[in-house]
């Protein structure tokens, strides 16, 4: 979820490398070691890097455990080759493993709560195009949508109504929405800051909205230029606007884990945000890894936070890619129940508040990491990948998705 609204110049904007990356970022700032007692305040369970030790996180909803892992004691490598030697016969002789008590409750242990289906909320059209200096013709916008639509995907966000001056590259919502007036299969939201952004998409024929705040106080005050509880009183009129129309509205939450200015952001301050805007009537939050640095750790202390003030059926993960922990951190979310993700073709987008920062989770990376957990999507592969290719040849670069560069070497 990148700035939307007179973001400011890059050079008056502080990098990743600027920050106090080390001090913010590192395991002296916030150690996985003790990320219950650093991310959760009141909470004095801590884990451990001691393998002989258990940890158990429980927020109300939510319990989570880590066992130790077997490791080579005493220079009892041996013991240690056979037991992967056996994961190794395992994959080649499933069959004779599938009986198997102990490996049965292992696949049990991993496995539970994680969704038979998940709903995948494709971004790329909005939020991978609209940092694109390059302006893409519209007609190719409108072909990127439908061809995303018939992968199977049944949201497509398609664009955002805000400043041309400030965001260029979406000067042509209205056209692109007009021309997809008659797709009834798919919902096709788009990205409103203000009452005057919601009137336009309503008279270019949008029947969805998406709003957006963040869980840090700099980075609101430089996305949208207010602070986040005057942001509140903004969305506030704008839901009660879009709900007397019918109009569904999601929210998204932007700095969920970190902020480039600011640093880590506690849990609590993205939960509480998160509940403002499901209890001002959104019926989606997505909450977002703007800079991508967190990792399965930070996410599970974030979502216990938010499960415990949102049902965890409203809630979705956006995760950008920056320091490759996006699948890891999708999964985890799926152990924890999420079942929505967002995701764009072909990894398109990025955030222009940290330097260096990548784009989105590739929605192909995602389909591919789902049907190989056997977890049902309706999308198609092979036109996902189709659809991929004919992006990344109008914007003349190589594909950010590590599947489809994988398949195009095949």
């Amino acid at each position: 979820m990148s700035s939307l609204e007179e973001p400011l110049g890059m050079d008056k904007l502080p990098s990743l490398s600027t920050v106090d990356l080390f001090h913010r970022f590192s395991s002296n700032g916030c150690s996985t070691s003790g990320v219950e007692r650093c991310w959760v305040e009141g909470n004095t369970s801590t884990s451990s890097n001691d393998d002989k030790e258990d940890f158990e996180y429980v927020q109300g909803v939510f319990a989570w455990r880590h066992h130790a892992r077997d490791t080579p004691q005493n220079g009892n490598h041996a013991a240690y080759r056979n037991q992967c030697d056996s994961r190794h016969l395992a994959s080649r002789q499933h069959n004779s493993y599938s009986n198997d008590v102990g490996l049965q409750n292992i696949t049990n242990m991993i496995f539970k709560g994680i969704p038979k289906y998940v709903k995948i909320v494709e971004v790329g059209a909005r939020d991978g195009l609209q940092n694109e200096k390059n302006m893409v013709p519209t007609s190719v916008k409108i072909e990127l949508i439908q061809r995303l639509v018939s992968t199977g995907l049944s949201v497509v966000e398609a664009t955002a109504f805000v400043s041309p001056k400030w965001v260029p590259q979406l000067a042509d919502a209205r056209e692109v929405i007009e021309a997809l007036k008659n797709m009834d299969t798919t919902r096709l939201p788009v990205l409103v800051p203000n009452l005057k952004g919601l009137e336009a998409a309503v008279a270019a024929g949008a029947k969805e909205i998406a709003i957006f705040a963040s869980a840090s106080e700099s980075f609101s005050k430089s996305n949208i230029n207010c602070t986040i509880d005057e942001s509140f009183s903004r969305y506030r009129a704008v839901v009660n606007a879009a709900t007397k129309l019918n109009i569904r509205v999601r929210g998204y939450v932007s700095c969920v884990i970190g902020c480039p200015v600011e640093g880590m952001i506690f849990p609590s301050k993205v939960a509480h945000v998160a509940k403002e805007l499901y209890d001002m009537g959104c019926s989606e939050i997505s909450l977002g890894d703007t800079i991508g640095i967190g990792t399965p750790g930070t996410v599970i202390s974030m979502l216990g936070a938010v499960m415990s003030v949102v049902p965890v059926e409203k809630l979705a993960v956006h995760f950008h890619d920056t320091y490759g922990q996006s699948l890891p951190n999708i999964l985890v979310s799926l152990q924890m129940g999420i079942s929505i993700v967002d995701s764009s073709i072909a990894g398109l987008g990025g955030c222009p508040y940290a330097k260096g920062a990548s784009g989105n989770v590739a929605t192909e990376d995602v389909v591919y990491m789902l049907h190989g957990l056997g977890i049902q999507t309706n999308v198609d592969l092979g036109k996902l990948l189709q659809t991929g290719e004919f992006i990344c040849k109008h914007l003349g670069r190589r594909s950010g998705s590590k599947a489809a560069i994988a398949f195009s070497q095949v």
